[in-house]
């Protein structure tokens, strides 16, 4: 694919972007649902490469294709590796998937009621190097555990200022405001943050676009004013933490958003799978996904 065959399919495309993006904090949890037991390693190097095992089966699947999977983000450990002979990019690219990297480096301690993104030393030479690589795009994850207005806009003033680094590299930034969906104030904070939000893109130099991935909103339909933005290339939703039918039935009620699910995506992949049991079950995740990404249910005014 040409930059502007990944730009068309991104921005146009039917179906969702998988990610396949869990850091090492999250690598036993992804691993253990995966049917593999804490036990089974004895270092990270083991540990990260049990994990990239999984997300190269995942990637050379018969059934992961672009007719269904847009994109994929990746972890940079992934990036950096092999999937069937060729570098993961190239394999996913030689597949019809638009690759993307996870750049962020974790959370900050909560304030305000929020987490920022920690510093990210060396991006620049990373961007230079994913981009030199074939990626696409990267994402960027911050939290809001709380509608606090100060600490949303200094997310969304985050993202925007580290998207514009992402921009400036010739690459395109998800930016990941990614709200607790267990927040007591969930439905207020998605107020403010598609407010904060908005203020952002309009005040965009140039006329780059970015994506949006944000938690699914507890209101559907909030954030159609984000997705028909016109510095928005497009809004993908996170899963966060609901399980693949619930997280299939909110996303289904969200006009022109489309899944970037994780768990939701492998809830049902496992180490012990023959490889026809392992396709067949990644087979019916995406058409899961896909159909509420591409589907869409009137919801009631």
């Amino acid at each position: 694919m040409l930059d502007q065959d990944m730009v068309k399919k991104v921005s146009e495309g039917q179906g969702f972007i998988a990610a396949l993006d869990q850091s090492g904090g999250s690598t036993p949890k992804a691993l253990k649902g995966y049917g593999v037991e804490e036990g089974a390693w004895s270092n990270d190097e083991e540990m990260f490469g049990l994990i990239h095992e999984m997300r190269a089966r995942i990637i050379t699947s018969p059934s992961f294709t672009g007719e269904k999977v847009l994109g994929a983000i990746l972890f940079e450990r992934t990036m950096d590796g092999q999937a069937g002979g060729k570098p993961v990019p190239q394999a996913l690219i030689d597949k019809g998937v638009v690759p993307f990297l996870k750049i962020d480096k974790g959370l900050e301690a909560e304030e305000n009621g929020v987490q920022l993104m920690k510093p990210m030393p060396g991006l620049d030479e990373l961007l230079a190097r994913a981009k030199k690589l074939g990626v696409y795009g990267t994402k960027e994850r911050a939290v809001i555990n709380l509608a606090n207005r100060e600490g949303i806009a200094a997310v969304a003033k985050q993202q925007f200022e580290i998207g514009q680094q992402v921009l400036a590299a010739g690459l395109v930034p998800i930016l990941e405001p990614e709200i607790n969906i267990k927040s007591p104030e969930r439905a207020e904070a998605d107020q403010i943050l598609m407010e904060e939000l908005l203020k952002g893109l309009d005040a965009m130099p140039g006329d780059d676009k970015v994506i949006l991935k944000l938690s699914l909103p507890a209101n559907p339909g909030l954030f159609d004013p984000l997705v028909d933005h016109p510095r928005v290339q497009r809004v993908v939703a996170l899963s966060g933490g609901y399980a693949r039918p619930e997280a299939c039935v909110e996303l289904a009620k969200n006009r022109g958003i489309i899944a970037s699910f994780s768990r939701a995506l492998l809830e049902d992949l496992r180490y012990q799978m023959s490889e026809a049991e392992f396709d067949a079950a990644l087979g019916e995740a995406i058409d899961d996904i896909y159909t509420a990404s591409a589907t869409k249910t009137p919801v009631a005014a």
